[in-house]
């Protein structure tokens, strides 16, 4: 019965630890803790090194025997793979999309969110409500099967994102460029949001692959 309540409850674990990582609180390489992390979501270590099984699957973590399990740390092969994802899954729920949507008006209260955290700069606010905004666009395709894979790179999205050491820089310019893309669709142009969105996405990626290469280059 432990053994059924362990499997059935893994998967709920691997979804509250992925939220983790897509909210920046978990960085690349990082050690995770079993005691403090089970104390934290209140489960048995059973159940949590089952959830991490899971995400060890996933390629958002990796065991290293006799040494535990680390976040992983995104290659560069992964990152431009990530990116062509995100073109494919972004741009083209974008560009089918119609201005009424609901996912619209979270779309809208990412960018309000994002405006004011940079303000006060507080940056990780402001790569949190970033990433709601994308997940948001995706949500526009209206397919569950689709947002929960979405969840996976986005968890992947924000581990790349960990590589860079100047958040303004990577933060920053995007705010204006999402009220953009939302402006477009609030106007009833979805094409040129989806057009703007891929422009952005190849901005994005050539910035987090000159970070890596920035960081490969001094280890």
């Amino acid at each position: 019965m432990a053994e059924q309540e362990t499997t059935a409850l893994a998967p709920r674990l691997a979804e509250a630890i992925r939220d983790k990582l897509i909210a920046g609180e978990l960085k690349p390489g990082q050690r995770l803790s079993e005691a403090a992390l089970s104390a934290d979501l209140d489960v048995s270590r059973n159940s949590l090194r089952e959830a991490f099984r899971l995400l060890t699957k996933e390629g958002l973590l990796r065991h290293e025997p006799n040494r535990g399990v680390f976040v992983s740390t995104p290659s560069m092969a992964s990152i431009i793979d990530i990116y062509r994802v995100r073109r494919m899954i972004e741009c083209r729920a974008l560009a089918n999309a119609y201005p009424n949507h609901p996912a619209v008006a979270r779309m809208r209260v990412a960018v309000e969110s994002a405006r004011a955290a940079r303000d006060r700069k507080d940056w990780g606010v402001v790569g949190s409500d970033n990433m709601a905004f994308h997940a948001a666009i995706v949500d526009l395709a209206d397919s569950r099967r689709l947002s929960d894979f979405y969840a996976q790179i986005a968890a992947e999205l924000r581990l790349s994102f960990g590589l860079l050491h100047d958040p303004e820089l990577l933060h920053a310019p995007y705010v204006e460029l999402n009220a953009g893309i939302l402006s477009m669709l609030e106007a009833g142009d979805p094409q040129a949001a989806a057009a703007a969105l891929d422009a952005y996405l190849m901005q994005s990626e050539r910035t987090v692959l000159a970070a890596f290469s920035r960081m490969d280059a001094k280890g």
